[in-house]
């Protein structure tokens, strides 16, 4: 397992994390997997025989069940391990139940910590955009928590390339903690993410954390044009990600299997190795409903693609240059720099 630093931070992390959704099966996460606690510290147990050593969990994944069975799993061994967790999304009916307004973000950080029976966590996100709450009434209330040692590293989840930087400049005009992680979709099956937030990325300096680099399964090989399988999270009701482009899937799928079958390595894998090339990428999330399945992600972490393999694999699954970047591409690609390539440089 290899480990690269996170952003602009003093932290290592691993390649491969391991992602709890599955943890639970609460509500409507129940259409990803049902892990108990006994399935929970298997599961911890596997990774850290990989050498992995962060744990990616949110409050809201199963109302908080998620949290507490991790907190479960690791008994007696928090240290071993990074612990990163998320605030934003709704905990209650209430109107102040959900948001970052300092009154959520104090309450939620203090029972995200006793569900998994910790007294910090290693990185804290935001979970996702509130356009209500003023962003110095946020950053405030996040720099408190790393000053109060609750936190250790500021991350943030899900927002748009304005939205980040507006939440940095908030965080650098006042001297606040800034964050040092980006946790993005990010997948051969959408690079959406290449228009602004991974060349955001690269410039500020925040290292990239990949939830869904399978796309919710789509990516694992067991999709193909001509076959369906028997279960999986896409025949529920379950939405993310989203699929536009049904061909150009089937079409990304068709390259990645000849690819991985050329390796002797798993759809999965090549999948998530690929991720891993791409610039700002510091780790990808993988969660899995089996055993079996997180062991064959886990091998992801030994796999080095060629040039040639990650060129095909670019330029089947390109995403359209939107404006103002294929103006950008055609007047002025003499003088781009690192973060204008991390979307220009791919073969297209």
């Amino acid at each position: 397992m290899d480990f690269r630093q996170l952003g602009n931070s003093g932290l290592l992390v691993s390649t491969i994390a391991l992602g709890t959704m599955t943890f639970g099966g609460k509500d409507v996460f129940g259409n990803v997997g049902h892990t108990d606690v006994d399935g929970a510290r298997r599961q911890v147990d596997m990774c850290l025989d990989a050498g992995v050593n962060l744990i990616d969990t949110a409050n809201m994944y199963s109302s908080g069940a998620a949290e507490e069975i991790l907190g479960k799993a690791l008994a007696g061994r928090r240290d071993t391990v990074l612990i990163s967790s998320k605030v934003r999304l709704p905990m209650g009916d209430g109107p102040n139940d959900e948001g970052l307004s300092r009154r959520h973000i104090l309450d939620q950080i203090d029972a995200s910590l006793h569900r998994l029976g910790t007294d910090h966590l290693d990185i804290y996100h935001v979970h996702q955009w509130d356009g209500l709450t003023p962003l110095e009434e946020t950053m405030q209330t996040l720099d408190s928590l790393v000053t109060s040692g609750k936190v250790r590293y500021l991350g943030v989840s899900n927002f748009s390339g304005w939205q980040l930087m507006k939440a940095l400049c908030v965080a650098d005009a006042h001297g606040y903690q800034r964050f040092v992680s980006n946790q993005i979709y990010y997948s051969l099956e959408s690079r959406d993410a290449e228009y602004e937030l991974v060349p955001a990325s690269v410039d500020q300096g925040l290292g990239i954390l990949v939830w869904s680099p399978l796309a919710g399964g789509l990516l694992s090989g067991k999709y193909r044009r001509d076959q369906q399988p028997e279960d999986g999270r896409h025949l529920t009701e379950w939405s993310e990600p989203p699929v536009r482009d049904e061909e150009k899937l089937y079409d990304t799928i068709d390259t990645l299997v000849e690819v991985a079958s050329a390796r002797g390595a798993s759809p999965a894998q090549v999948a998530l190795a690929y991720v891993l090339t791409k610039p700002a990428v510091t780790s990808v999330i993988v969660g899995a409903r089996k055993d079996e399945q997180l062991a064959d992600n886990l091998g992801a972490a030994d796999l080095e693609l060629s040039p040639e393999e990650v060129d095909r694999l670019d330029k089947v699954s390109a995403p359209d240059l939107i404006y103002p970047h294929w103006h950008q591409a055609n007047l002025v690609a003499s003088r781009f720099s690192e973060a204008d390539l991390a979307l220009h440089r791919p073969d297209r």
